[in-house]
């Protein structure tokens, strides 16, 4: 594990244990931050999330909870102790930032009401992730990943064009991470101007609200248009039905085909394409895409074929179905990651369809050292994590160390003799 210096060293954070807060609380760490992780005295009920390794059920063995809390230190305390509250409270007064997602009034219970604590640390950022917002009349309101999803919007936006089919849920837990990073966008902003102002704020991020602003265009085409957006296979939900794009290739696997060509230059690259490939003449559609090559535009970037040309014009629209045809065609003979680099290198935009183990495999996310190699102790071998989102040239992200076991760092954090420190 890498000990250089991230691009938020110096910052402290203290997080409060949520599904809600974890990956914003390892974005901040992993670049970083130094992060107090706090947990009840019983554990995390996430340190029960599966999968586990070998599949044996153990608090200690959690990938769900080795991911998400990588880079941060762990201390486990009692919110209803008020031994525990009051080191708590001295360990927000000196930290830079919180972020919490806990249920609207909890704190406040336990004697750690956020308003007092920041009077007391007005330099404090306070970061509340919470379903509707503190305030909202169904603040109180319980909320999962999949309830958000929903209800927010994502989920009517992803499925496929058969509609007998209900919507698809995206994996991972989308919604909380959606939140996270509107979290950490917030925080870096708040830090940046207490820089100017000398002042923390209090920053809620309502996570119903960051699904729904996370719809691409189907809100807003509701708000403007009035239209509402419509599912479809492996391509953006639109009001009207789009060309499919997946294509199976010769190896059994599937490709998105992207935007087909518009322009001559990409027409010409796919005859030349199908020239190299010797099935220029297999395809059907070869004389009328040779028509799309020829075709005058604003020089050699010009978009001749708009989506308006497309739909006057018959011999446009033939034009565009022939580059559509073709490139699929050419899926067929090719192997999946043969189409996505060959787009690419043409100047066409494509990507293979991948499975997480081919993602970890992936050339380019190996040349840039995106498996991370760390040993885990639990195990006492080294494992492979998922790398930063993020290269910094001089402050790089990296896995300082692995997820905290329970109560790990209770006694780097609070001194026998009541102090209380940052590690």
């Amino acid at each position: 594990m890498a000990g250089e210096r991230g691009p938020l060293d110096g910052v402290r954070v203290v997080e409060i244990a949520s599904e809600a807060t974890a990956y914003a609380g390892k974005l901040l760490a992993d670049h970083g931050a130094t992060v107090v992780l706090v947990e009840p005295r019983a554990g995390s009920p996430l340190r029960w999330y599966e999968p586990f390794v070998d599949d044996v059920g153990d608090p200690e063995r959690s990938l769900w909870w080795w991911h998400h809390q990588t880079s941060k230190h762990g201390v486990a305390l009692d919110l209803d102790d008020p031994t525990d509250s009051r080191r708590l409270r001295a360990l927000l007064a000196a930290a830079d930032v919180v972020v919490e997602a806990e249920a609207p009034g909890r704190l406040a219970a336990a004697g750690l009401d956020p308003a007092a604590v920041r009077a007391d640390a007005p330099r404090l950022v306070w970061t509340s992730i919470t379903g509707y917002g503190p305030t909202d009349e169904r603040s109180r309101q319980p909320f999962t990943d999949l309830t958000l999803l929903a209800e927010g919007g994502p989920v009517w936006s992803c499925g496929y064009d058969d509609h007998t089919l209900p919507p698809v849920r995206g994996g991972g837990g989308q919604a909380f991470n959606t939140g996270a990073h509107y979290a950490v966008m917030s925080i870096l902003t708040a830090l940046l101007y207490r820089e100017h102002a000398g002042v923390g704020q209090r920053i809620d991020v309502n996570l119903y609200a960051a699904a729904n602003v996370t719809t691409e265009f189907a809100s807003y085409s509701w708000l403007v248009a009035g239209q509402t957006v419509q599912r479809q296979t492996g391509r953006h939900a639109a009001p009207n039905p789009s060309f499919p794009t997946q294509a199976a290739t010769a190896d059994g696997r599937h490709v998105n085909t992207g935007i087909p060509p518009r322009r001559p230059p990409e027409f010409r690259a796919v005859v030349a394409w199908l020239d190299e490939l010797g099935i220029a003449e297999d395809f059907d559609g070869i004389g009328v895409l040779r028509l799309g090559a020829e075709l005058d535009g604003e020089g050699e970037a010009g978009n001749v074929l708009d989506l308006a040309q497309i739909a006057e014009d018959d011999l446009m629209g033939e034009i565009f179905q022939s580059g559509r045809d073709a490139v699929i065609f050419i899926a067929a003979h090719v192997t999946a990651q043969e189409f996505m680099l060959g787009m690419q290198q043409r100047g066409m935009a494509s990507g293979a369809i991948n499975s997480p183990e081919e993602v970890l495999a992936d050339p380019h996310f190996i040349a840039r050292g995106w498996p991370t190699p760390v040993h885990q102790p639990e195990l006492g071998r080294t494992v492979t994590y998922p790398g930063g989102p993020i290269r910094f040239g001089a402050t790089p992200w990296s896995i300082r160390r692995t997820a905290p076991r329970l109560g790990e760092h209770d006694d780097t954090v609070f001194g026998s003799d009541g102090t209380v420190r940052f590690p």
